[in-house]
């Protein structure tokens, strides 16, 4: 019986398995986790996540919307897990971290055609169909040989926000409300007033780091710049980014704060919350200091602090057919952040993608790729196609789309538009695959 190799158990690894396994391929998926620990992870669980509980919004006319809405139609495992674990955030879908990674780990060590392998994989199995899915946070030994591989060794940093235990907030200064009232009242927010913010501002650009100012070399992905390393900018500019006050008013006397931190829920029960937008690599003492000046977070108890990681990736352009298939070698493919798709459900969905390649190749078919016009499409011929020389991390967007035959003006509904045709083609495109009769 056929065997594909899946190397790595995170979003992009379970995602390629569960496909896999859906077309009656038996599959090994290895794991070094809780054999050789992460710098970040906390648990063996398979499919944890690091930087945020939240997957984004979950709103259809939004670019991660969209790409939800087409993981969906091809049978996605996480975003099945993701509902049966989901708490309040608004318009985002966001999830238990620990009930998720054991619902994952759970439906993954339950499919009888997927043994999985507690071991760190110092080389590709010779020979075999494999997909390399270990992510951003490949181990050294392994990264070496990808790079003796590949000739690929290209990073950034990632840095992680801290959380706090929501019964440790001043509920006489905290309120609960989302921005511009979309969805419940889910989220609470920590209003500053001027010269709190001034205060703040200040002693976060002067709080100590842990490299000092070797800081400013380092090759950040924008969507996870630290807190302080934004704070840098300007004094406003936390104020126009992840503390920016719109959409939110101050219950009683209906005014706006100057500058707003928010808290979203982390856990099922409400016990624990994520301070939204402030991951951070300042000391551990620094962030206990600094963070409880903001009001609200006086008496804090942190639960888990800011860290900071090397993210890795290849230079998928140089390497990588839109199909995830390597260019000089037809028996490898990669998926996930490794590629340099940026977030959570990319990572996931170009597991889909390889997952759906790696059972062609071994029946002699044709490899596939959604049309470009989809988010996931456009996505894979991005990190395909784009420059070698500059490649960088991204994320969905609807930049990434071609245009519209008939240009819209009203962006509301341009985005509209993107998003029928991009679940039109990808209907069309799940209907070319037989094994989408065992997600149904």
């Amino acid at each position: 019986m056929s065997v594909v190799n899946v190397i790595g158990g995170g979003l992009a690894g379970c995602e390629a398995a569960h496909r896999i396994a859906a077309e009656g391929i038996r599959v090994k998926l290895w794991e070094m986790r809780p054999q050789k620990p992460s710098p970040v992870h906390e648990t063996g669980n398979l499919s944890e996540l690091v930087c945020s509980n939240s997957l984004k919004s979950d709103i259809q006319g939004t670019a991660q919307g969209l790409l939800k809405a087409e993981m969906r139609i091809l049978g996605s495992l996480l975003l099945d897990c993701a509902e049966q674990t989901r708490v309040p955030a608004g318009s985002a879908l966001a999830v238990d971290r620990l009930k998720f990674s054991q619902l994952v780990t759970d439906r993954i060590e339950a499919n009888t055609l997927i043994e999985v392998i507690r071991e760190e994989v110092l080389t590709i199995p010779a020979g075999e169909v494999s997909i390399i899915a270990t992510g951003p946070l490949t181990s050294e030994k392994f990264w070496q040989h990808l790079q003796n591989i590949t000739g690929s060794n290209l990073y950034f940093f990632d840095a992680v926000a801290p959380s706090v235990t929501a019964a440790s907030l001043n509920r006489e200064k905290v309120f609960k409300a989302s921005r511009y009232g979309k969805g419940s009242d889910d989220y609470y927010n920590c209003p500053l007033q001027k010269e709190e913010y001034e205060h703040f501002y200040e002693q976060l650009v002067a709080a100590d780091i842990k490299e000092g100012h070797a800081i400013d070399n380092i090759p950040f992905f924008s969507a996870c710049t630290p807190i302080e390393v934004m704070a840098r900018r300007g004094i406003d500019t936390l104020r126009f980014g992840p503390m920016r006050p719109v959409g939110l008013e101050i219950p009683g006397d209906d005014s706006r704060p100057y500058a707003v931190l928010q808290l979203r829920q982390e856990d099922k029960e409400g016990r624990i919350y994520g301070l939204v937008g402030f991951q951070t690599r300042l000391r551990w003492g620094e962030q206990d200091r600094v963070f409880r000046l903001i009001p609200g977070l006086e008496n804090a108890e942190f639960v888990r602090y800011g860290v900071m990681h090397r993210n890795s990736y290849i230079n998928s352009p140089r390497l990588l057919n839109s199909t995830l298939q390597l260019k000089d070698n037809p028996k490898i493919f990669f998926a996930g952040q490794i590629t340099g798709v940026e977030g959570y459900m990319e990572s996931a969905a170009a597991g889909i993608i390889a997952g759906i390649n790696a059972v062609r190749f071994l029946n002699g078919q044709s490899l596939l790729t959604p049309e470009p016009v989809t988010m996931l499409g456009a996505l894979l011929t991005f990190i395909s196609s784009a420059r070698e020389d500059i490649f960088q991390p991204i994320n969905a967007n609807f930049g990434l789309l071609p245009p519209l035959e008939k240009n819209e003006r009203n962006k509301k509904l341009r985005y509209e538009k993107y998003s029928e045709r991009a679940l039109n083609s990808m209907i069309e495109f799940s209907e070319l695959l037989p094994g989408m009769l065992n997600f149904k």
